[in-house]
C-alpha cells in the first residue's frame, strides 16, 4: 500500500505511525482486517494487536456505552467486539408475539412494546405502556439487562416481581436470550437464579461471573449443564438417547427415563413459558413514507394506544394497533387501510377545509383549552377502506361498513391525524420515540 504525498517521496502504509494506523484499520470489519493481515507478515502482530480491537469498539459504541466497564474492564475487546456486534441487533423496539400467557405474568408483563438500548455497561429491555392519565405520557419499566462478567461468561438476567407486594424486594433470575434470525428473538428462563435484592438494583445481585451457576444440580447429588437454547437441548437429548441406547442391559432406557423425567421437573419449576419477540424495523418514517413507523394516539374513550403504520408492497398503507396483536382472536385487524398512499397538496379546496374544521381532534382534557399551531393541515390522503373503525359505536348505516371514505391529515410539524366522512372525529398520531430517545417519559420502577 502506497501514497504519494508529493512528487519526490512516496509513503506506505507501514510509514504511519502506529496509532495512525490503528485509526485507519478501526474503520474496516472483521473480515477485512482478517484479509489485510494476510498481505504482510508485519501486519499480522499489528491485526492481533488489543489496540486495534479497542479501536474498532470504541469507533463503533463509544458514544453509545462505556466499552471500558463491559465486564469490569477485564475482557478482551475482540471478544466485546463480538458480543456488542450482535447486541446491535437488539437495540429499537420490539412486540411481544402471542397472546398473554394464563398466570397474566410472562417476562415482559402486559406491555405490548419492549424497547432496548445501550445502558453503560450493558444492554437493557423496558416494557414500554400507555399511561392511564389521558395524558401522551408512555409508561417506562426496565426488566431485562444483558451483560457480560469479568471472565467473559454472558449474563442475562431480569428483576422478577410477579407478586407486586410491598417491600417484598425484586428476584433477579437468569435467563436465555435465543436470537432466531435478526427480527425474532425468544426469551426464556434458565434453572438457577442470581438472588434477591430490596433495591432492585442488578448489581446488588449475586451475579459475579462465578462458575458456579455453570453446573446446576439435578438430583442424586449429579450435576449437568442448562443447555440455552431448545435446539442445544434436543440436540443434547438425541445424542444421549442414542448414546445410552448402546449401554448394555436395560440401563439405557433407565437413563433415558430419568433424563426426561429431570427435564419434566425443570418444566414444572419455570415461572413462565418462553417469550417470542419480533422486532419493528421500520419503526421511524422516512421522506418516501412519511406515515411510516411507531405513533401514539388517545383513542375514542380518552385512553392512550400505541398504532403502527406499514407500507405495502403494492402503494398501500395500513395502520393497526399495537396492543390488539396481544388480544387472543383478534386478528390483528387494521384501523385503516388504504390502496392509494398518493398526497394531494395544499392549497386544498374548500370542501375539504370545510371537511378538517368541522372535525373535533380527540387529544388529552389537558391539551383541549391550548392553542394548536401545528394541527395546520399541509397535504391529506384519501382513505378508501377500513376493517376496523375507530369509533365502531358512531358508525351509523352505511351498506358495506367495510368500505368507508375518510381522510388523512398531514399536519407541518410531520405528525398526522385520520378521521372518517361518517363521524366528526380526528384522531392525532404523535411520535413515540426520536433519534432513538423515547419521548414523554415516566420511568416505572417497583421495588
Amino acid at each position: 500500500m502506497a501514497m504519494n504525498c508529493s512528487e519526490n517521496s512516496t509513503f506506505t502504509f507501514s510509514d504511519f505511525p502506529e496509532d495512525v494506523q490503528m485509526c485507519i484499520l478501526s474503520f474496516l470489519t472483521p473480515s477485512d482486517i482478517s484479509a489485510f493481515s494476510c498481505t504482510s507478515k508485519s501486519f499480522v502482530s499489528l491485526c492481533r494487536n488489543g489496540v486495534l480491537w479497542y479501536a474498532m469498539c470504541d469507533r463503533r459504541w463509544g458514544k453509545k456505552t462505556h466499552i471500558k466497564k463491559w465486564g469490569d474492564g477485564k475482557i478482551s475487546f475482540k471478544l466485546l467486539y463480538n458480543t456488542l456486534s450482535e447486541y446491535e441487533d437488539l437495540i429499537g423496539f420490539w412486540r411481544r408475539s402471542g397472546g398473554i400467557s394464563g398466570d397474566g405474568g410472562g417476562i415482559s408483563g402486559d406491555a405490548p412494546l419492549v424497547f432496548f438500548e445501550w445502558g453503560v455497561s450493558c444492554v437493557t429491555a423496558s416494557r414500554i405502556s400507555p399511561s392511564k392519565d389521558g395524558s401522551y405520557d408512555v409508561i417506562k419499566s426496565p426488566f431485562l439487562w444483558m451483560s457480560l462478567s469479568g471472565d467473559g461468561q454472558v449474563l442475562n438476567y431480569l428483576k422478577f416481581d410477579k407478586d407486586k407486594k410491598p417491600n417484598s424486594g425484586v428476584e433477579l433470575i437468569q435467563v436465555n436470550v435465543s436470537f432466531m434470525g435478526k427480527g425474532h428473538v425468544v426469551l426464556e428462563e434458565s434453572n438457577w437464579n442470581c438472588g434477591t435484592t430490596s433495591g432492585g438494583s442488578p448489581n446488588a445481585a449475586n451475579v459475579s461471573g462465578k462458575k458456579e451457576y455453570d453446573n446446576v444440580g439435578v438430583g442424586g447429588g449429579s450435576s449437568e449443564v442448562e443447555i440455552g437454547s431448545p435446539p442445544d437441548r434436543m440436540m443434547s437429548e438425541m445424542y444421549q438417547y442414542f448414546a445410552n441406547r448402546r449401554s448394555p442391559g436395560a440401563s439405557g432406557d433407565r437413563a433415558w427415563r430419568r433424563q426426561r423425567r429431570r427435564e419434566k421437573e425443570r418444566q414444572a419449576r419455570r415461572k413462565w413459558e418462553p417469550e417470542h419477540l419480533v422486532k419493528i424495523v421500520n419503526c421511524s418514517p422516512s421522506p418516501s413514507r412519511p406515515l411510516q413507523g411507531l405513533w401514539k394516539g388517545i383513542c375514542d374513550d380518552m385512553s392512550l394506544d400505541f398504532y403502527l403504520v406499514a407500507y405495502d408492497d403494492i402503494g398501500g398503507v395500513a395502520c393497526r394497533r399495537v396492543g390488539d396483536s396481544l388480544k387472543p382472536f383478534s386478528g390483528y385487524a387494521p384501523v385503516f387501510w388504504t390502496s392509494n398512499a398518493t398526497f394531494v397538496d395544499s392549497p386544498l379546496s374548500h370542501e375539504e377545509d370545510y371537511i378538517y374544521y368541522t372535525r373535533m381532534h380527540l387529544r388529552p382534557v389537558a391539551e383541549v383549552e391550548e392553542e394548536i399551531n401545528d394541527y395546520s393541515p399541509s397535504r391529506i390522503m384519501y382513505i378508501n377502506s377500513s376493517y376496523d373503525l375507530v369509533i365502531p359505536e358512531l358508525a351509523g348505516s352505511s351498506a358495506n361498513p367495510r368500505h368507508v371514505e375518510g381522510r388523512i391529515w398531514e399536519y407541518v410539524d410531520g405528525t398526522f391525524g385520520f378521521g372518517y366522512l361518517r363521524n366528526n372525529f380526528i384522531v392525532d398520531l404523535k411520535h413515540i420515540a426520536q433519534d432513538g430517545r423515547l419521548l414523554e417519559t415516566a420511568e416505572l420502577c417497583s421495588g
